[in-house]
């Protein structure tokens, strides 16, 4: 099994098509019941099916880039899970601005969004999508159902397998709709299939569950294998433990309760796991960063197979104008969307790039100060993504439209600074932690120039390092959060507050609000305080 695992949902599509109503965001009831007894009795239907699993968070329909889409309402390219996941964790920070003026997406950088906002409900319903997917494919993998169909042996075994990675997947979708909305509808594969109104959860609840799952299913999935190409892109132990970990740093926030001791504990697992740093920071977001040991779990792409106008589509051709040679991108042309804020910037002594190569800006044509969102020049652009190869080979997709770059969700340099952060924030001695943050530096600064002492490491310092290291992967928004200067007026950014100096917003906004379109059609939910 290698790659084209997770790009061959061809058969996936045909079996796992799912329909969601406009209105009901959770009235998503599988289309297939007449085949799925027969479909399921065959073991090797499992694996495609398995595949769409993964696919949902790269792809949007059952072909590409548009057309047969799997849920309904609105652009299906705007819809994509990455693109609408990374907008919400980037937008609504310091990270990311975006020229864009369509429908209320620039409502996430004025951070005055409301229920009926348009880009929070498309990844709304991508979670909630991703949920009803996960819950079937479980719920047919139990095991008096593989017992049932006689299935037995190496292929029980490996049933088991694809079980716990479904598990896992439904996980991080519901630790996404945790981190995001908060207090939201709850389904398990213990429901029966049809039409119902899910009762609400609370965060500490959801937590639990997460929580839960996780623990459970850690050792029945995979055993980390770094660089072996076989298994690429699927979800392992190690992939579990940095949820874990994820999970664990933000417990205060979403539960009232630190367990920093837990977050060090299950980074250091993922630390220990045999995973390696890239040796030059560049090529994790190359075409060919499926070859790296440091990427834990991918969301990985194909030019040619995983066709879509989300995902590293976007993320590939939205940061591209200006005077920016798209060529050099491995793209027809750019789309003068993203850049980012001068907080960012000034978080480099030296923003060519010569010192630390993590300062990847283009500053050609570009103005530090963004006196229009709506103006691409305003802003410096970032250099991060490219379909292009270490080798410079442009990626497979001869129209230059569709990237072949994976995605890196999760990645050891985030094991290192999640470790440092968890022992500094629960009083041990951070010191072990030092070498970690020193490794990135290294690597940052080509040798030892950039190498900080034990007194320099401090929490201000990590959340800092985060962002050079980290940064446009997914984590910005979350991390503001756990430090305490998201909403607060202590930490201002370009446009934060729709105010050009930045301005304080509403302490609720830590929380998207519940679409109005699922508050109307479930009378068991209720709105997230403040909207």
């Amino acid at each position: 099994m290698n790659k084209r695992f997770i790009r061959n949902i061809l058969m996936a599509g045909a079996v796992t098509m799912m329909a969601a109503s406009c209105d009901h965001s959770l009235d998503i009831e599988p289309k297939y019941d007449v085949v799925s007894a027969n479909v399921y009795k065959d073991f090797n239907n499992y694996k495609p099916i398995l595949a769409k699993l993964y696919a949902g968070y790269a792809v949007t329909g059952q072909q590409g880039p548009t057309g047969k889409p799997d849920i309904l309402g609105g652009d299906e390219g705007a819809s994509n899970y990455l693109r609408q996941y990374w907008q919400a964790q980037e937008l609504s920070t310091d990270e990311a601005v975006i020229a864009w003026n369509d429908g209320n997406l620039r409502d996430l950088h004025e951070m005055d969004w409301t229920p009926a906002n348009e880009f929070l409900r498309a990844l709304y319903d991508r979670i909630y999508y991703q949920v009803a997917l996960t819950n079937e494919f479980i719920r047919e993998l139990s095991d008096d159902k593989l017992g049932e169909r006689g299935i037995t042996g190496a292929n029980l075994e490996e049933a088991k397998f694809f079980r716990a990675e479904a598990r896992f997947l439904r996980a991080l979708s519901y630790w996404h709709a945790l981190d995001l909305y908060g207090n939201v509808p709850f389904v398990t594969e213990k429901e029966k299939v049809g039409a119902f109104f899910p009762e609400q959860t609370n965060r500490q609840a959801l937590f639990t569950y997460v929580e839960k799952e996780l623990l459970e299913l850690q050792n029945e999935l995979m055993q980390p294998a770094p660089g072996n190409m076989t298994n690429y892109g699927r979800a392992n132990q190690a992939a579990a433990w940095m949820l874990l970990a994820k999970l664990y740093l933000n417990a205060e926030v979403y539960t009232g309760t630190a367990r920093y001791a837990d977050a060090a504990s299950y980074a250091k697992k993922v630390i220990d796991a045999g995973y390696q740093l890239e040796e030059e920071y560049d090529n994790l977001f190359l075409t060919d960063n499926n070859k790296s040991r440091e990427i834990i779990f991918p969301i990985t792409f194909d030019g040619l197979r995983t066709t879509t106008w989300g995902g590293m589509t976007y993320l590939v051709h939205a940061p591209v104008g200006g005077s920016m040679p798209a060529a050099a991108f491995g793209i027809n042309g750019g789309w003068a969307g993203l850049r980012t804020t001068k907080n960012i910037v000034n978080l480099f002594s030296d923003i060519t790039g010569d010192t630390d190569e993590r300062a990847n800006f283009w500053t050609n044509g570009q103005s530090l100060e963004i006196n229009d969102i709506f103006t691409f020049t305003d802003g410096y652009a970032i250099t991060k993504y490219k379909n292009v190869s270490s080798t410079g080979q442009v990626g497979s997709d001869p129209t230059g439209n569709h990237p072949d770059t994976d995605f890196p969700m999760f990645r050891l340099a985030d094991a290192y600074l999640m470790y440092a952060e968890a022992l500094l924030r629960s009083g041990n001695n951070a010191a072990e932690a030092l070498p970690y943050i020193n490794a990135l530096r290294t690597r940052a600064y080509n040798g030892t120039g950039g190498n900080i002492t034990q007194s320099q490491l401090t929490l201000d310092f990590i959340l800092d390092e985060r962002a050079r290291e980290l940064k446009w992967e997914g984590h910005r928004r979350t991390d503001l959060i756990r430090y305490k200067r998201f909403t607060e007026g202590s930490y201002l950014w370009p446009w934060k507050g729709g105010v050009k100096d930045g301005r304080a917003v509403e302490s609720f906004r830590t929380l998207y609000p519940l679409p109005t379109s699922d508050i109307t059609a479930n009378p068991n939910l209720k709105q997230n305080t403040g909207y």
